[in-house]
């Protein structure tokens, strides 16, 4: 099944990016939720969504949005279609895991350890190494037993996705008619007829601009405007010390994560016995590698030669069979133990695993060392700076919301206590804010009654993990319209490109029917222009669309299209062509169709799943705010 992932990467990619959100939060949000799941924002099958799990996937997309669109609207991070969207990946998920748990889909112990043994974060000058794979993990706060139960997860989620995605196909014919079409080119003449030509055959008056400055009152409002001081308590900026002793104190108490268990390199030649469990057919298997073993024990430097030629390891065949260096744990259990019984030099009999049977030699040993307290020093100091900055922040952040809370008439106390700068901002509104104050929950706050109208500062609100700013107003700007005076040529401006749109628009269409009835036009074409759906020249979107919509049986063919802040576009097509298309682009467009295939098996299937697994909503929970 793992090749189903391989070779439909770009769909399991596609398809996990619109889960990832709240993947990773499915675990913490139930050991968090203590409420017993009472409030819950919807149920698959019989597990439940809670409303603490749905919110935390919200502040999770919420940061990603920020960090990927600075200055978005705070109204859209939380508007419907994202709240609905990020539920839909939650669901989903759930939806992937029971069907995953239905279907008994499990990862082998040498798919997994491939996997960790991959992952850059966990090597060392190109390597697995054991120490850093732990140290990375405690730092996040994981240990290895969970971390691998949740990989193993996403493993199987992506083979049940790829499974799905594979039998994706795009019939020869219907490629080839695709490729056609995007390949074939138009010879076209092109002739505008500019909005701007007209302006002075339209006239505005007085009532026009009246009516639509009173139906469009929202377009000339100023909004509500706020300036403000406030202050920032942040984890980073806390001064956290340790003494030598200290750090050293550490590494003596912690030896062991700064050890490097013994490491083995083997090469091995396998002969798998295939899924089956037929006697025979391990019968005979294990009389090929008997044959091997025998022939290696006669003539042992040709254990690459045969390696290569016969193991069915792809993986290290190519290499003479050289799995390179592991530690214990990193293999499967029956291969473990005989490569760690071996001596260097040394090649075992005959070792039976659940992939087959193995002949390994042993070609190297590194014996377990611990580093020096010199070279972890640094590396000690930074991590006990942090343990302690935390420590400082969790103390200090619950005082520091009192002191905003109880002293709600100045940021002064709370300022003066931790030696924190009073900030002044620009002029901020509901949707936006520059810097730190760009945070929904933030501006919520300082557009409330208790900031304008009562003069308190905010509550400390965490815009950021171990960040907290406190605000409060300095000066307030209440929504405003702008008076018709100031905005009437801006209005006779707008209407007179409306108007003259409108009329270039008209003419356009009386010209366009004259030509397709025959009628001779006065028309100032432009040269001839070539044109195909992959490159468009210099046509408009729309322009383009219009020109391959043509039916150029009968040539010349005209057609004509409106070019919104343009005006019109008359188009004659005079030529029709077939072209080739290169190998890679012609490979390219039809790896496009297969992946769009793929991708409406993949909904299907999600589909089906949401009718096997009845899925509910609550409404009312999906909509309720922080």
């Amino acid at each position: 099944m793992f090749d189903a992932v391989r070779n439909n990467k770009r769909i399991v990619q596609v398809f996990l990016l619109l889960i990832m959100v709240p993947f990773a939060m499915w675990g913490l949000g139930s050991y968090m939720d203590k409420d017993g799941g009472a409030r819950e924002v919807a149920k698959v099958g019989d597990e439940k969504i809670t409303l603490n799990q749905f919110q935390q996937a919200m502040r999770e997309q919420q940061t990603r949005m920020r960090a990927q669109f600075p200055g978005v609207d705070a109204k859209l991070l939380d508007s419907p279609a994202i709240r609905e969207s990020v539920l839909n990946g939650l669901v989903d998920q759930q939806l992937l895991l029971q069907e995953v748990n239905r279907m008994r889909l499990g990862v082998s112990v040498q798919a997994l350890q491939e996997m960790i043994a991959s992952i850059p974060a966990f090597q060392e000058e190109g390597r697995f190494s054991r120490q850093r794979y732990e140290t990375v993990l405690a730092s996040q706060g994981m240990n290895p037993a969970g971390f691998e139960a949740q990989l193993r997860r996403d493993m199987a989620l992506q083979a049940l996705i790829g499974a799905v995605g594979e039998s994706a196909f795009v019939a020869r014919t219907v490629a080839d008619r695709v490729v056609g079409l995007q390949a074939e080119t138009r010879q076209v003449q092109e002739a505008l007829i500019p909005w701007q030509s007209l302006v002075g055959q339209v006239k505005v008056d007085a009532a026009d601009v009246q009516r639509h400055y009173e139906e469009n009152s929202a377009r000339f409002s100023i909004p509500e405007q706020l300036r403000v001081e406030y202050v920032v308590l942040s984890q980073d900026k806390l001064e956290a010390r340790v003494s030598e002793a200290e750090i050293k104190a550490w590494y003596d108490s912690h030896k062991d994560q700064y050890s490097q268990p013994e490491e083995r390199r083997a090469s091995h030649i396998l002969l798998t016995t295939g899924s089956g469990d037929k006697a025979e057919v391990k019968a005979k298997v294990k009389a090929e590698a008997e044959a091997l073993l025998a022939e290696l024990k006669k003539n042992p430097e040709r254990f690459a030669e045969l390696a290569k030629k016969h193991s069915q390891d792809p993986g290290s065949a190519s290499k003479g069979g050289d799995l390179g260096f592991f530690t214990k744990g990193m293999m499967v259990k029956p291969f473990e133990d005989a490569a760690f019984a071996l001596k260097e030099g040394e090649m075992s009999d005959l070792v039976e695993s659940d992939f087959g049977f193995h002949i390994i030699k042993l070609t190297g040993i590194k014996a377990a060392q611990v580093k020096p307290f010199a070279e972890v020093k640094g590396q000690i100091e930074a991590d006990l700076k942090r343990q302690s900055a935390a420590r400082q922040f969790a103390e200090a952040a619950e005082n520091f919301a009192n002191l905003v809370y109880e002293q709600s008439d100045s940021l002064k106390p709370a300022a003066e206590q931790y030696k924190l700068p009073i900030q002044q901002s620009g002029w901020i509104t509901r949707q936006k804010a520059d810097g730190i104050l760009n945070h929904p929950k933030l501006l919520e706050a300082l557009f409330g009654d208790e900031v304008v109208k009562n003069g308190r500062n905010t509550a400390a609100v965490e815009v950021a993990p171990g960040t907290l700013v406190s605000a409060r107003l300095l000066e307030h700007k209440p929504a405003a319209l702008r008076p018709l005076e100031a905005v009437k040529d801006e209005i006779e401006a707008r209407l007179k490109q409306e108007k003259a749109l409108a009329l270039a628009v008209s003419q356009g269409a009386e010209k366009l029917a004259a030509l397709k009835a025959g009628k001779q036009e006065s028309v100032a074409w432009s040269a001839s222009q070539s044109v195909s759906r992959m490159a468009p020249g210099k046509l408009a979107a729309p322009a383009l669309t219009a020109v391959f919509q043509v039916d150029a049986k009968a040539l010349p063919a005209y057609t004509g299209v409106e070019l919104p802040g343009v005006g019109y576009g008359l188009y004659k097509v005079v030529k029709v062509e077939s072209a080739q298309v290169d190998a890679n682009v012609k490979a390219a467009l039809e790896e496009q169709l297969t992946s769009l295939e793929a991708n409406a098996q993949v909904q299907a299937y999600m589909a089906a799943l949401r009718q096997r697994y009845k899925v509910d909503i609550n409404k009312e929970a999906l909509a309720a705010k922080e």
